[in-house]
């Protein structure tokens, strides 16, 4: 079963949700980029360490593209129609 997180944007604050990856709590925190002109999806350990940071990519309903493929077995995408993460 998919945890949906709606995705409130800014492009002048953060927006912040916890998030279970393989068992475990992790803090994702998308930013926006001024130069590159597009979010950014940086998730964290508890700690505060710095797991992964990448461009968002959107999924279209028919297509899950995993933000999280080669770090976690479970899947983060964002949805762009919806405008919603899944954690799946």
């Amino acid at each position: 079963m998919a945890t949906i997180i709606p995705f409130n944007q800014s492009p002048t604050a953060n927006f912040q949700f916890e998030a279970t990856f393989d068992g475990k709590s992790y803090i994702v925190i998308v930013t926006w980029n001024l130069f590159g002109q597009r979010f950014y999806v940086n998730i964290y350990d508890t700690t505060g360490v710095l797991i992964l940071s990448m461009p968002m990519i959107g999924s279209p309903d028919t297509k899950d593209i995993s933000l999280t493929a080669g770090y976690f077995t479970t899947k983060l995408v964002y949805r762009v129609k919806s405008n919603n993460f899944e954690v799946i």
